[in-house]
């Protein structure tokens, strides 16, 4: 097949500056181009060339202010199979107008069918125009059949997923080497590391945290919280919300740490110098990819009952799951109960990771989506065919 995956207008690929749909489009694509002609169009990027092939994938990349209308003129003048279109349903529309003869796919990383973001035309003709609709979570597949109940047969949920062998748990040995290296680099030395990771809005609530901190530290002097992000993924310049968190971080001294911005091919170190995860998400999170780097790292996660957040959690199993998402108290409590049960923690780790392994890697995610593509051409009552994806 020749296939196609456009990016939002937000961020390029590869994901050079982060991005859940970048970073997941960099794990499943080496997958899709075996055996597929695969096509990414994305943002241009200063470090970035406006045409290249990288790895038997070829990227297209035009400018932000004219990025729809320069990926609806491609589109125009070669023909994809698949164009599988990321959490734009509107431009979907647009696309399909350009080149109808080609199978439409998207996925909703986003409640992009909310009244805030899409009319109910709008909305009826972008399901129309899709084969198949993918959603990052239950939670995003009810939020978006309850308004549309007949986008309910187009449906379909395909979580993220990681590279298990990116990330080295703290009891490999590669591990504890990165551990030790990474520990050192910030002078962390033997602390007891909580680590969030993200964007700095009050929207993930790290603001919480560092209130909770206050709590923890009485229990766990040697306590570091580490605070991995910028205010918008790579751009690390203050605003009202991150001179707020700094204000709060001042009395507690060395035990907050803000690192910036992270890279994504750093992300994993990261994860692995520390002792345990909290996403504090306020809003309703579709669901956090961090969730699935945590796991694959092999730590036990504190996150909130928000949105899909809790899909991917087992409570007690690979960690806690909050329900007072908006009480500094809570994150105390539950961040207290995992720095004072290692036991517990590891055998949290543990299966987090196993989690991870079995059931969130790359390849799975992209033969779900190679299945669903191949539906996507197939007529109807045409038997299936099979996949040439491979699985190492």
């Amino acid at each position: 097949m020749k296939l196609a995956l456009i990016c939002t207008e937000k961020l390029p690929a590869p994901a050079v500056r982060g991005g859940a749909i970048q970073i997941m489009i960099d794990g499943i694509s080496p997958f899709l181009s075996f055996g597929h002609e695969l096509t990414v169009f994305s943002i241009t990027d200063l470090s970035l060339p406006r045409q290249e092939e990288r790895n038997h994938v070829r990227y297209i990349r035009f400018p932000r202010e004219s990025y729809t209308e320069q990926v609806t003129s491609a589109l125009t003048d070669a023909h994809f199979d698949v164009v599988h279109v990321f959490n734009r349903p509107q431009n979907l529309i647009r696309y399909k107008a350009a080149a109808p003869e080609s199978n439409f796919v998207l996925s909703l990383h986003n409640d992009m069918f909310s009244t805030e973001k899409i009319s109910v035309t709008a909305g009826q003709e972008a399901i129309r125009c899709s084969e198949k609709i993918m959603t990052v979570s239950h939670y995003i597949q009810r939020t978006t059949a309850d308004r549309f109940p007949e986008s309910e047969q187009k449906l379909e949920v395909v979580y993220s997923g990681i590279d298990p062998s990116r990330f080295h748990p703290q009891w490999t040995p590669k591990g504890r080497a990165i551990r030790e290296q990474m520990r050192s680099k910030y002078q962390l030395g033997n602390k007891k590391i909580i680590l969030f990771a993200g964007r700095l809005c009050c929207a993930k609530g790290p603001h919480l945290l560092i209130r909770a901190m206050k709590y923890i530290i009485d229990s766990h002097p040697d306590a570091v919280l580490v605070i991995a992000g910028g205010k918008w993924f790579a751009d690390n310049d203050m605003n009202h919300y991150v001179r707020i968190l700094h204000r709060l971080a001042e009395p507690l001294g060395n035990h907050v740490l803000f690192t910036g911005f992270i890279p994504a091919d750093r992300i994993p170190d990261l994860f692995t110098m520390a002792d345990l995860f909290v996403c504090s998400s306020q809003w309703q999170e579709p669901l956090a990819r961090v969730h699935y780097e945590a796991m694959a790292a092999g730590l036990p996660i504190i996150t909130t009952n928000r949105g899909g957040n809790s899909e991917v959690m087992h409570p007690n199993v690979n960690g806690l799951v909050v329900n007072d998402y908006d009480r500094a108290g809570a994150y105390a409590a539950a961040i207290d109960f995992i720095l004072s049960n290692g036991y517990s923690a590891k055998i949290m780790g543990h299966n987090g990771r196993k989690q991870a392994a079995t059931s969130h890697r790359f390849s799975q995610v992209a033969n779900h989506l190679e299945r669903i593509y191949l539906k996507a051409c197939r007529p109807a009552g045409q038997p299936n065919q099979s996949g040439s994806i491979a699985t190492s």
